[in-house]
């Protein structure tokens, strides 16, 4: 068939997702995204598993989440590997993101029952003795199938801490990661399905953002949450509201840090850099504005700076290696971009700041 006559399914049908190594630049791993009907079916497929699901006793889901957290101490290993060779971060704080997921996995098995209890309420009456005062009550039924729309940085804490509160609830999910971790999305799918839980409960769908719209408008899918950028958030809100789907967004922050006068400078430094530096800097919850009172700020500054020295950049795959690359070249020039604007605008350069002459995402504490 020439090309001038495919259709756009047949052409989606063509697009490889291609991994890059952001240690090396070297290529990695390609995987075969699914077409916008591939995905519908996947969502279709969910909702039907999930119909099932809705009925089954919280002890059930219990053990099924208990499993999925031994799965995840099991593989831990595998799974921070794949972390590293996707996005960069390094494997210690690979190893601790995957315990942090079965711990999460471990609570809300054990808590779910307590949390999705009836609630009585206290109804008063108008006038004693009048009218009997009925019985009312809180209940927590499932929505159905949910939408996850998830960021790079913590390719499987973020699915982790929507999936698992959302199955224990009764609800299935979908999961549309960021296009840069298709090997961690598949592997959450895996996670689930190793561990017992009906096969299409919890799916992964290789998609692009700009196929989100459609599958948010699926009638097989009942809600949707993004974690993200405020115009990715705007998007997905506008698009689930439009056809009256419930939402929950998470669009990050900049909390200051304010260290005054009777602080510990020395100490505040390390904390301040320590929340600089999570995840090489790529966390939304990253320390990012430090507010110093005038009379500590000298102290201070020098104080960053050899707390930041510290974080000298090596193989991801070291369990001594404090910073890795970054998820990205495209990335890292973005931020290579930002200091040499902020130094033009009258900004000092007290650390950092040079390209690495050699290959891969790799930019110096800064």
């Amino acid at each position: 068939m020439s090309g001038s006559s495919r259709n756009s399914a047949d052409e989606a049908a063509q697009v490889s997702i291609q991994t890059v190594n952001p240690a090396t630049g070297a290529r990695g791993k390609a995987y075969q995204a699914h077409t916008l009907d591939e995905a519908r079916t996947i969502a279709a497929r969910c909702a039907a598993a999930q119909k099932l699901w809705r009925k089954t006793p919280i002890a059930e889901r219990s053990r099924l989440m208990h499993a999925a957290a031994r799965v995840l101490r099991a593989n831990n290993s595998r799974y921070a590997t794949l972390m590293t060779e996707e996005m960069g971060k390094t494997v210690t704080e690979g190893l601790a993101e995957i315990e942090k997921c079965a711990a999460t996995a471990g609570y809300f098995a054990e808590h779910t029952d307590a949390f999705l209890a009836p609630r009585p309420c206290k109804l008063s009456s108008s006038s004693a003795g009048a009218v009997p005062v009925p019985k009312a009550f809180v209940t927590f039924n499932p929505l159905g199938v949910v939408l996850a729309v998830m960021p790079w940085n913590f390719p499987f804490w973020q699915a982790m801490r929507f999936c698992a509160p959302h199955l224990m609830a009764g609800n299935g999910g979908v999961l549309k990661h960021a296009s840069n971790v298709p090997g961690c999305a598949l592997a959450l799918e895996e996670i689930f399905r190793d561990a017992g839980f009906p096969r299409d409960l919890f799916r992964t769908v290789l998609i692009g953002s700009q196929q989100v719209k459609a599958l948010i408008e699926d009638p097989n899918v009942a809600a949707v949450t993004l974690t993200g950028s405020v115009s990715a958030g705007k998007s997905v809100a506008a698009a689930a509201g439009a056809v009256l789907k419930k939402t929950v967004l998470e669009l990050g922050g900049s909390d200051g840090y304010i260290v005054l006068e009777d602080a510990d400078i020395s100490r505040a430094a390390q904390v301040c850099a320590a929340a600089r530096m999570v995840n090489a800097g790529q966390s939304c919850i990253a320390g990012k504005r430090f507010v110093v009172l005038e009379s500590v700020r000298a102290a201070f500054e020098e104080a960053l700076v050899e707390a930041m020295r510290s974080y000298q950049f090596g193989d991801p795959k070291n369990p001594a290696t404090r910073l890795g690359p970054l998820q990205s070249v495209k990335a890292r020039d973005e931020i290579h971009d930002q200091v040499r604007r902020s130094v033009a605008s009258g900004a000092r350069l007290l650390l950092g700041g040079e390209l690495p002459q050699r290959p891969g995402a790799w930019y110096p504490a800064t």
